[in-house]
């Protein structure tokens, strides 16, 4: 049992209890540790595109020896977790040839309804170049150096992520309905793509942010103490659910036969694609990407959240693109991986319980006190907390 705190000023003793509670992976710690050892500062402050571009500034004069320049800065919208800004680049990266490259700064509020690593996401990215379309990643300000906050400068890519004619889709990519000539383009990459990174071998790869665990039950118990950390360090109230939830995920840890890398976001939403030829373009957002079993992201694809109804009345379409037998049967094919029900139910439940914590907890706190930008957007995550506990009943009743 944990000593009672003032969740927004915890003392380092509160902070070590909870370190010593739950053990993450040694970058997830870092993190997790960061935001509460900064929790009673200050919440976000606006910043201008002048002020950002002096940051890039400066961390380029440490990366670069010949001259740059920096124009064009404007905000990018979309997401509920990092603040994004395009700008074009001016400089010469084989050391001779002036080039102008339109990039992309992601970095990260004061604290946001996902805490995460740019370290990772930068890693994961450039593992996965030449494999699965993704963009190039240049700098990292993992401390915030140079930046207000933590940060990433990597290739603005073109493309959408949902059609800008006919129906589109909610926030956050929920419900995105592409229409029945884009379903038949990207259902097949959509796959593909999802099987190529979890079949991509990683023992060659700089990821040493993370954390490589061996078969078995480590890989889950990472997973379930993380979010259980957050849920002690962000939660305004106590949720029986909730608690029964992570006691039922701990007793029935499945068997884990491979260890993959895991987006941890993969969906409609997450992606670009050009609306034209119905190409998928790059693969974003990977800040919730780890090490872990297959059935954990092909359980966050399937939640029902992401999808909707086929037209024609045959059943719920995966992220808008195709019925989940199909799916599932696409997967197994592409990725040579077979696919156990029983194991992708056991994460459809651990998913549902993070997406519960992320709306009820971290959301409501940093939207309380200001910590993001995107308090608005925060704000209606919390709201659809509720629909999330009534999932999370439902996957606990159906597994138990």
């Amino acid at each position: 049992m944990l000593p009672a705190v003032d969740k927004n000023r915890p003392n380092a003793a509160w902070i070590a209890a909870l370190r010593q509670a739950f053990p993450c992976e040694p970058e997830v710690d870092r993190f997790l540790t960061r935001k509460m050892a900064r929790r009673s500062g200050p919440g976000y402050t606006p910043v201008t595109l002048s002020s950002l571009c002096e940051g890039i500034e400066a961390l380029l004069r440490a990366q670069l020896d010949h001259p740059f320049a920096i124009s064009e800065p404007r905000w990018l919208t979309g997401g509920a977790s990092k603040l994004q800004m395009a700008f074009k680049l001016a400089w010469c990266p084989d050391g001779h040839t002036r080039v102008t490259t339109p990039m992309v700064l992601r970095m990260q509020p004061a604290e946001s309804i996902v805490e995460s690593s740019r370290r990772r996401e930068f890693q994961l990215i450039n593992a996965l170049q030449g494999r699965v379309a993704v963009p190039p990643v240049y700098w990292l300000d993992n401390e915030g150096d140079y930046l207000p906050y933590p940060a990433l400068i990597y290739g603005l890519m073109a493309g959408v992520t949902k059609p800008t004619r006919g129906v589109g889709g909610a926030v956050s990519g929920m419900g995105t309905n592409y229409g029945a000539r884009l379903r038949a383009l990207l259902a097949p990459q959509f796959v593909r793509d999802l099987a190529l990174i979890h079949t991509r071998p990683w023992a060659d790869a700089e990821l040493d942010a993370f954390e490589m665990p061996p078969p078995g039950p480590l890989a889950v118990t990472r997973q379930l103490n993380w979010w259980a950390r957050v849920w002690q360090e962000d939660s305004v109230a106590d949720i029986p659910l909730l608690t029964l939830a992570d006691l039922w995920l701990r007793e029935h840890l499945p068997p884990v036969d491979r260890v993959s890398l895991l987006h941890g976001d993969f969906r409609c939403g997450n992606f670009l694609f050009d609306e034209d030829h119905g190409q998928i373009t790059a693969w974003l957002d990977w800040e919730l990407g780890h090490m872990g079993d297959r059935h954990e992201d092909l359980a966050w694809v399937t939640n029902r959240a992401w999808g909707h109804p086929a037209a024609d009345g045959s059943g719920y379409l995966v992220c808008g693109l195709l019925p989940e037998a199909a799916f599932l049967a696409a997967y197994e094919h592409a990725s040579g991986l077979p696919v156990n029900l029983a194991t992708l139910r056991y994460y459809k439940v651990l998913n549902t319980y993070k997406t519960a914590i992320m709306s009820l907890a971290t959301g409501y706190r940093i939207a309380l006190g200001g910590k993001t930008h995107q308090d608005v957007l925060v704000a209606w995550c919390v709201g659809i907390g509720a629909k999330f506990m009534e999932e999370l009943h439902t996957t606990l009743e159906e597994s138990a």
